[in-house]
């Protein structure tokens, strides 16, 4: 199982954003991954946007994980984002997303790539554990839940 820990710097969990489309949203994103993990914020939001041409990352209830490959990044890292407005994402249930956790792997990291985005997939299917994300308080009530989820899932 992938740890998130490893995945998740506490910098990168992300309470009441805004972005009016997933252009913005990826945009966004792509900044904060600049700063939290030393990537170059134009070559995140065209990764995010390659991959988002394929088919939508949002899986239905108002979440997504929109991921990408990176060349120069040393290990897959994520960000979570929950969002003030939900906005339009294409969604298999046509629901706008609220609720977002950004994966970015290295071009090489096949297996890791899927462990990650499986072990996030897996998190965020649990209608009860995105309602808690949901009705978090704060950012740090945000980090508790996700770290703490890592914890659950160990034991």
């Amino acid at each position: 199982m992938t740890d998130l820990h490893d995945l998740l710097s506490t910098d990168a969990v992300l309470e009441r954003e805004s972005a009016g489309t997933r252009k913005l949203l990826f945009q966004h994103l792509a900044s904060v991954a600049s700063k939290v993990y030393g990537v170059d914020a134009a070559a995140v939001a065209e990764a995010l946007g390659a991959r988002e041409k394929l088919g939508s990352t949002g899986f239905g209830r108002g979440v997504a994980t929109p991921h990408g490959r990176l060349a120069g990044l040393p290990k897959v890292c994520g960000i979570f984002a929950r969002l003030t407005n939900p906005i339009e994402f294409a969604a298999v249930d046509d629901l706008p997303v609220d609720i977002v956790f950004m994966l970015l792997s290295p071009p090489d990291a096949g297996a890791e790539h899927l462990k990650a985005l499986a072990r996030v997939s897996r998190m965020l299917r649990d209608a009860n554990f995105v309602d808690k994300l949901r009705g978090a308080g704060s950012r740090d009530a945000l980090v508790a839940l996700l770290m703490a989820d890592e914890a659950r899932d160990a034991a």
